[in-house]
């Protein structure tokens, strides 16, 4: 988008304020707010603040950076008030030399996907960011009961669930998102609202523009929204499940052969290999909180070891089931990301996993196909598994050392048979 074209659609969507967004390396909002008149003025030269006082940016002595804006990610933010109205831009950080700065998450992702880009590859991910909504507990306490008592896909005609719903997905989509289903999830109080996948920046953009403007849209019902994985013992946790492929330049979907008894090209199967290589140490980007390793257990449709299998949830990576004629839905679902990650973090080092298997040419295990991995008594494991995959209980997903806790609550029971603990 031109400066000239910013400005009208600014002009013509009567905003007095404009708020420059960025992320953290925890992938938390940051915003710098000016009066709209000032718009013309920082697309030439940016914003200037204090990297050393962000997150994971900067040490004091290299502190200044500067913010430029990307004039794509436009967008009003529908519930701001007519008297006040304000929009958004996502910003890009660089250091005073103007070069991009190497701490800038959005600006990681943006590297990977040049590299790929190179190669005439766009690389797509359609996200699902589960969350719940809690009623309030009198003043700011939250008291960790849902608002509703529906379950998996559960209609009805006008309750709150519904009407909350219904204004996210029509605020999401008058900001660009193009939603394409809103449904209640399993565990009572919790919902999904998907989107149409993009290439990976886009749709990283999109999914924090869903998670601020959920929590907005809650406040105003008097809900707190909250995407953490795990907050209530016992119910279904919320994951962040990512629908991947890759298409060349005219649009052809780089997963698919027809000759494939599952329809996986030989890319398809070094991709899925090389996440499946490093789902350990991607375990600290795209499940990076405590809480992410209390939703990482058996029974809650959570995977808990590294493998893959079409159509079965209980593994890492599912490859839906193929419908013919529809070649470019062709994907791998990577299961074990959640919505307490940063979007821009966890798609680029999922690529980076998947363009390591690509690159070398790996080949995964056999799939988990008709097996509940929940159930399986691992020293008979019927599954031959070669090598780095052979032994279980080294490629189990639990939490790096630092993720461990000592707080385990008190109702929570032990791991067994090599599976990991609710407190982990």
């Amino acid at each position: 988008m031109e400066t000239k074209e910013l400005l009208a659609l600014v002009k013509a969507d009567n905003v007095k304020f404009i708020s420059y967004q960025f992320t953290d390396v925890t992938g938390a909002v940051k915003s710098v707010d000016a009066p709209i008149k000032q718009l013309e003025f920082t697309l030439e030269d940016g914003v200037w603040f204090d990297g050393s006082s962000v997150e994971g940016f900067a040490r004091i002595q290299e502190s200044d950076m500067r913010l430029v804006i990307d004039p794509d990610t436009y967008a009003v933010l529908p519930w701001s008030p007519a008297e006040a109205r304000r929009a958004r831009v996502f910003c890009d950080i660089y250091t005073p030399d103007g070069q991009p700065f190497d701490g800038d998450p959005r600006g990681a992702l943006k590297r990977i996907l040049a590299k790929v880009s190179e190669r005439g590859w766009t690389y797509n991910v359609g996200p699902e960011p589960e969350f719940f909504l809690f009623r309030r507990n009198g003043g700011e306490g939250i008291h960790p009961v849902p608002h509703d008592v529906g379950s998996y896909f559960d209609f009805s005609a006008d309750d709150e669930a519904v009407r909350v719903r219904t204004e996210l997905m029509d605020a999401l989509n008058s900001m660009g998102l193009e939603v394409e289903v809103g449904h209640h999830e399993v565990a009572i109080g919790q919902h999904e609202i998907d989107f149409r996948f993009a290439d990976a920046l886009r749709t990283a953009d999109n999914v924090l523009t869903l998670k601020y403007t959920v929590k907005a849209i809650a406040a105003k019902h008097d809900l707190i929204a909250s995407f953490m994985p795990k907050p209530v013992f016992g119910i279904n946790g919320s994951g962040m499940h990512c629908h991947q492929s890759i298409f060349d330049s005219k649009g052809n979907n780089l997963f698919y052969d027809a000759k494939d008894e599952y329809h996986l090209s030989p890319l398809a199967y070094g991709f899925i290999a090389g996440q499946l290589k490093h789902a350990r140490a991607l375990a600290a980007i795209v499940a990076p909180t405590v809480n992410s390793y209390k939703r990482l257990v058996p029974g809650y449709e959570a995977p808990v070891y590294i493998g893959w299998a079409q159509i079965n949830r209980s593994a890492l990576i599912r490859i839906p089931r193929f419908t013919e004629g529809r070649i470019k839905a062709m994907r791998a679902e990577l299961r074990f990301p959640d919505p307490s990650a940063n979007p821009y973090l966890a798609f680029a080092t999922i690529l980076a996993a998947a363009l390591d298997g690509v690159d070398n040419k790996l080949t995964p295990p056999a799939p988990l196909n008709n097996i509940n991995v929940y159930h399986l008594a691992l020293p008979h494991c019927p599954v031959p598994w070669p090598k780095p995959w052979v032994n279980w209980k080294k490629t189990r997903l639990s939490a790096p050392h630092w993720a461990r806790t000592s707080t385990t609550p008190s109702h929570a029971p032990s791991g067994t048979n090599g599976t990991p603990s609710a407190s982990t």
